[in-house]
Formats: C-alpha cells, sequence, structure tokens
C-alpha cells in the first residue's frame, strides 16, 4: 500500500492512507441537474434544505481496533425542521450538551447494504467540529456492527478499495 496519497478535496499530498471520505451534498440534491441545484435548494458546505426536507453534514465515526484513530464517513443526515433550526442555532456554539436528535443518512456508502435512509441519532459537537452520526446499537445494520468493535485492516482495507483510494488484493 501507498505511504501517501493525494486528496481529492484540497488536492495536497497527505502521508499515510485516507481515513475519511466525504459527500458534498446529500444524494437527493446531488441527483439535481447542476444548473437547477440553486434554484431548488439552498445550500452550504454544512447545512442544506430541499423545499421542506432538512439536512446537516456530520461525521460517522468508525473506530480502528488494530491501530489508532478511525475511518470517517461525511454523510449527510436529513433532520426534523426543528432540529435541523436548533443546529442552525448553535452553528457558532458549543452545541455537544444537547441531547442527540434522530435523523436518516441521506447518502448511498459504498461497502455497506443500503445507507440510504437508515435510522441514525445525531450528537451536536462544538463549532469547529461536525456532528457527530450513531448507528443504533440495536440496528441490525452492518455499520452498527463496526461502530460499535471497530474496523480491522481487512475491513479497512476493503473500504479503501471500494473508495478507490488504493487497488484491489
Amino acid at each position: 500500500m501507498s505511504s501517501s496519497f493525494v486528496c481529492k478535496t484540497c488536492g495536497d499530498t497527505h502521508e499515510g492512507l485516507p481515513t475519511d471520505l466525504g459527500w458534498t451534498l446529500p444524494d437527493v440534491v446531488w441527483f439535481i441537474p447542476e444548473a437547477d441545484r440553486p434554484s431548488r435548494a439552498k445550500f452550504d458546505t454544512d447545512r442544506c434544505q430541499l423545499g421542506d426536507r432538512f439536512f446537516i453534514r456530520c461525521i460517522l465515526k468508525l473506530p480502528f481496533n488494530e491501530q489508532p484513530g478511525y475511518y470517517g464517513w461525511g454523510v449527510w443526515v436529513e433532520l426534523s425542521e426543528s432540529s435541523f433550526y436548533r443546529y442552525v442555532e448553535l452553528y457558532d456554539e458549543d452545541g455537544s450538551s444537547e441531547p442527540a436528535v434522530p435523523g436518516h443518512i441521506a447518502n448511498e456508502i459504498p461497502a455497506y447494504p443500503s445507507t440510504l435512509g437508515l435510522p441514525v441519532t445525531v450528537q451536536f459537537q462544538s463549532s469547529t467540529s461536525r456532528p457527530t452520526v450513531y448507528v443504533p446499537a440495536t440496528s441490525d445494520h452492518p455499520l452498527a456492527a463496526a461502530q460499535s468493535s471497530g474496523l480491522d485492516n481487512q475491513q479497512y482495507h476493503a473500504i479503501l478499495v471500494v473508495t478507490g483510494s488504493v487497488s484491489g488484493p
């Protein structure tokens, strides 16, 4: 495996292997033709509104169990209107003491069965960190198991292959 990679977001070369991948928009918004997007949805890098649907960008962390750190999926989560506006209200403040809010993942995550619409909880964080996503431990989705027991190096490699970060076995 390579000891460095070129980041698809910033274009810089970083040491080590990628430990995250994110989406720039919820899938439903991404699939709107680019020319129509600005007139149909309001969005920035962290918040999005499409009609009466509300989304925020979050991180779903999967801890590594054979090395330090975690793999972070930068997913969008659909929230209720009231939860969305509470997030907007706390955007420049520390929201980490707020109660977690329910939501649904708004992106398909590769390497896993369908994640679009997967129920999750979201914990707001400080103003310098994106909210954290938790798949309920009671869920039978493989992300719940990965979040609670972690990723081994083989699972991490499979993610790197499916995301195009490294070549296959």
